[in-house]
Formats: C-alpha cells, structure tokens, sequence
C-alpha cells in the first residue's frame, strides 16, 4: 500500500516510476503500471537501476534482503528513501519493533550500503497522509534524517511537491535519528486504538 501510494502521486507530479517486487511479474505491480507511459514495474533490481532516487517501501523485517535483490551497484550514490519500519506481526497483537533502542533500520540500511545516501522519512504515518498532508486540518509535521545534507535536501524538496510546507519538515540530524522514528510507532498504533483512525500525526509545539 505504501509503494502503491507514493509511486501513484510520483506519476501523479509527472515522474517515471518503476515499481520493483521480487518477481518481474508480479500482479500488483502489473496492474499498477498498465496503460500510463510513466508507470512501468519490473525486479527490484529493475526499479534501482532505473531510478534516479530510489524508495524502500518493502516490510521492514525484509528490507536488508529486498535491498540485497536490488544490488549494490544499482544503489551506489543514489539517494535512498527509507520509509519501511521493523515491525514483527507474527507474536499476535500488535506488532513489536525487531531492531531498537541502539540500533534502527535506517543505520543498518547506511551500514550495508555505505555508498548509498539514505535518508529516513515518511515512517511516522499513513500512507495516505504521506502523500496528501491536507487530510488533516491544522499543522503537523514530517522528519528527515540522514547523513548527506544535499540528500536531505532533495528528498525535502520531494516532500513540499507532495503538499508539505517546508517550514513542517522537520531535519532530525544524522541516520542514528531514525531509531526515535521508528520507535515511535508502538505509540503510533496506540493513538490509532484509541481515536479510532489512522489519519493522524505529530505536530510538534515550541
């Protein structure tokens, strides 16, 4: 839902996106791309190769492996959207975090691709509020985090075309930020229960 909900509004603003799955064929990604000249799917070595910035979207209990099918030279110096959380859902209940507290995915994914200018963002939401802020009334803000300011600028930049003011995107510093983005969505899931609705997110007051 959330490669599906960011690559629609990519070709949306006049992109060309290519979806990756593990299989060149799959159906989702098929259906997706049908009939619009922007939109096409393949591996997810196909869509690294093809992109100039690239989106994980994958579950974040799978992203290392998914990231490996991509390859190494494909991601090299491009700019990497980590928007995935480690979440296990196989215990029952609500999902736990499988990395936290001295670790995140976001810094797993930099270590494992040291070339690679990943940058954490988009996680603390749902997909429909990652590509139209205005469903909610009132401010409320988006993170960055990475350790390439020129990567962070661009995907800021990607991230006003979608509809965030610039003033609401919120520069967190370096990788090791994303374990407070991704930690947060326990709480996340909580808030969830309790008003009865995803369409929610964090504005912060100072």
């Amino acid at each position: 839902m959330v490669g599906n909900a960011i690559a629609t509004k990519l070709a949306e603003l006049g992109h060309e996106v290519r979806m990756g799955a593990r299989d060149a064929a799959n159906e989702k990604a098929a259906e997706w791309s049908s009939g619009a000249s922007e939109r096409s799917h393949g591996t997810f070595a196909d869509a690294a190769a093809f992109g100039e910035l690239v989106f994980n979207c994958t579950a974040g209990a799978v992203s290392l492996e998914a990231l490996e099918q991509a390859g190494e030279e494909a991601l090299r110096g491009k700019v990497l959207v980590d928007v995935a959380n480690p979440l296990d859902s196989s215990g029952g209940g609500l999902p736990t975090l499988t990395v936290c507290n001295d670790d995140s995915l976001g810094e797993q994914i930099q270590r494992r691709f040291p070339e690679t200018r990943v940058v954490k963002s988009l996680n603390t939401m749902n997909n429909q509020v990652m590509v139209d802020p205005a469903r909610i009334p009132g401010e409320h803000d988006v993170f960055v985090c990475g350790e390439d300011a020129e990567a962070k600028e661009q995907v800021t930049e990607l991230l006003v075309s979608f509809g965030w003011p610039r003033e609401r995107v919120l520069d967190l510093g370096g990788i090791e930020a994303a374990r407070g983005t991704e930690m947060y969505l326990p709480l996340w899931l909580r808030l969830w229960g309790a008003v009865g609705s995803g369409q929610l997110n964090i504005h912060v007051a100072h």
